[in-house]
């Protein structure tokens, strides 16, 4: 059975490049955004996120009428949700996932499908919630069956497939990645794959659903006990006056170590997150997964402790200046290296919470942004050269590009990059 129609759930980081990779192949993409701004800016083939390449590619396919962006849901053959997967705002120590998003999501399209349909949960989720959104669906379409009563025969299919791509090259990695694609049944994996192989070009291998939600989970824990690692390391040198980017080039020597960057904590929308959903799944059992998060999320906390120790020393050196008299440089504030995407950044936070304590002025450099979030208003933008010759404190967060070919040498430096150490 063929796709003739594909509609895209969520036109974020992740569902945007997605619809302009099926609408590239000349399939008719429906993409569905609740933003009334990402939705006319997409249909005047303009894209609303940072993405090497993407603008020409949304821009083509809309130009040619394959692509089109719509605040409600559309008849499609296949339905791909890639809606968001936060926590829920409640004061437990484990952070519990949030799957409104995608319960709203299986709610708009439920009224639409028919027979021959096909469902896939593309948003990180914790395990079990690829069941959840077949539940969702069958308890909005009585008339329909669904995998998890019907198997093989079901009307309509559901499938689980994570994306695995790095921000900055999301459309090559979109093309050669391997897939894991987890159906819920045989042949609704064999049309999740039929599905996918329209643009991909990597492997699309099989799994069930449960298997493909924590395969992607499991990723970014591995990659957020190693960052964790980086991190206490990094302390621990602070501690015993010892050079750690020197120390990590030396043991990095060595043909079977591989030590990562330690940096002033960890974000995104992934490594930060997604651990997570092991942890409240099985809080017992995840002894390092959840000390890797307490590590990674602890280390904001040591960078502001750093720059209240150098507003302090500055002080003592200067007499008669106060602490208004201070100004401070935070240099970068996206949560990696040359990227817009401001989700779950320490960068940010660390700026933010700085500006709030800090009765003097702060500043930000951050050469992807034009504006600050409306949230962070006590922080202003700066330009590089104006933040090196007016700030006393510098401190370096996020090693984006434009800072690499920059020289900071200043007594009241604090790099959490080692780029100018």
């Amino acid at each position: 059975m063929s796709f003739n129609t594909i509609s895209v759930i969520g036109l974020g980081y992740i569902g945007l490049p997605t619809a302009a990779m099926f609408a590239s192949r000349k399939k008719k993409v429906i993409g569905v955004d609740v933003n009334q701004h990402a939705v006319d800016t997409i249909n005047r083939g303009e894209i609303h996120i940072v993405e090497p390449e993407l603008d020409l590619i949304v821009h083509s396919a809309v130009t040619e009428g394959y692509l089109k962006a719509v605040t409600s849901p559309e008849p499609a053959d296949a339905f791909l949700i890639a809606v968001p997967t936060p926590f829920k705002n409640n004061d437990s120590t484990i952070p519990e996932p949030d799957l409104s998003y995608i319960k709203k999501a299986s709610e708009a399209i439920a009224p639409l499908l028919k027979k021959g349909d096909l469902v896939i949960l593309e948003s990180t989720s914790p395990v079990g919630a690829t069941e959840q959104m077949a539940e969702w669906l069958a308890a909005a379409r009585l008339d329909l069956s669904f995998p998890q009563v019907a198997g093989e025969e079901a009307d309509v299919n559901v499938a689980h497939c994570p994306e695995r791509v790095l921000p900055g090259h999301v459309v090559r990695e979109l093309v050669e990645n391997d897939r894991v694609i987890g159906g819920m049944t045989a042949k609704c994996s064999m049309r999740a794959v039929e599905l996918y192989k329209i643009f991909v070009e990597g492997e699309c291998v099989v799994a069930n659903a449960r298997t493909a939600e924590m395969a992607k989970l499991t990723e970014n824990s591995c990659r957020d006990v190693q960052i964790a690692f980086a991190n206490e390391l990094s302390i621990i040198c602070d501690k015993l006056d010892i050079n750690v980017w020197e120390l990590i080039s030396l043991a990095n020597r060595h043909p079977r170590i591989n030590i990562l960057q330690p940096g002033p904590g960890v974000g995104g929308h992934c490594i930060a997150v997604d651990p997570w959903f092991i942890v409240s799944k099985t809080p017992d059992e995840a002894q390092i997964i959840h000390t890797a998060r307490k590590v990674n999320d602890a280390k904001p906390g040591w960078v502001i402790n750093k720059v209240k120790l150098a507003i302090a020393d500055f002080l003592q050196a200067n007499p008669t200046k106060t602490a208004k008299d201070v100004t401070i440089a935070c240099y970068g504030l996206a949560f990696k290296p040359d990227i817009d995407d401001l989700r779950e950044s320490p960068a940010l936070n660390i700026a933010k919470q700085i500006a709030e304590l800090h009765s003097g002025a702060v500043i930000a450099v951050e050469p992807n942004i034009s504006e600050l979030p409306g949230n962070v208003s006590a922080l202003k933008l700066s330009e590089f050269d104006v933040a090196k010759k007016t700030a006393d404190i510098h401190l370096m967060l996020v090693d984006h590009k434009e800072f690499k070919d920059q020289k900071m040498k200043n007594k009241y430096l604090i790099d959490t990059k080692g780029i100018w150490c």
